[in-house]
């Protein structure tokens, strides 16, 4: 289907990796900010430094890994479950990194892009309010995240939000029992259409 709708030059397959017990689990593992090609990534089972490299090597990212860990210091198993980045916006659990330099490098360098930082608290995050996927619409960007998730938000931090997005929040119990939210349903498509 893609291939049918879309310009598809390179299909560039890493399942040779598998066997090694090297993983980069695509739309969870990394968040990518397509306007500077920075690939942020939190190190756990499912992102292996190697394949991370290799995908930034071949999709011209560079990446940014660190190590973010919940409140009881187990690994955050997926990046998109702490951060999410839009044109204007971003969300992030700062506070799941824990090493402060390497925290300070991730927040300079999202508040370099003049993007609007929303720092989430693990609380928050427990919640899926990084979880979420900024979309374009006939009338604009919005930014998908799930009913839970914005009820996690502050005022303050809904408002900084809507200065950039329209909010859909949709209702996705299930998928939440799961570990997963609105994100980790969706993938963009970053092709050009034929």
């Amino acid at each position: 289907m893609l291939k049918h709708r879309y310009r598809v030059q390179d299909v560039i397959d890493y399942s040779g990796l598998e066997q090694d017990g090297i993983y980069l689990e695509g739309t969870g593992a990394m968040v990518l900010d397509h306007i500077e090609r920075v690939a942020y990534a939190a190190r756990s089972n499912r992102t292996n430094e190697i394949a991370l490299e290799r995908f930034c090597a071949h999709f011209n990212f560079e990446p940014m890994i660190f190590d973010a860990v919940d409140q009881a210091g187990r690994p955050i198993y997926h990046t998109n479950v702490l951060m999410c980045i839009g044109t204007n916006f971003c969300l992030v659990g700062l506070a799941t990194i824990r090493d402060a330099a390497r925290r300070a490098e991730v927040r300079e360098r999202l508040a370099n892009t003049g993007r609007a930082v929303v720092d989430l608290t693990h609380d928050q995050i427990n919640e899926f309010a990084g979880n979420a996927i900024e979309l374009q619409s006939k009338a604009g960007r919005i930014l998908a995240l799930s009913s839970r998730a914005l009820k996690a938000l502050r005022e303050d931090q809904v408002g900084a939000l809507e200065r950039h997005v329209a909010l859909l929040p949709i209702d996705v119990p299930t998928i939440e029992l799961a570990g997963g939210s609105v994100r980790c349903m969706l993938a963009g498509i970053h092709l050009s259409a034929r």
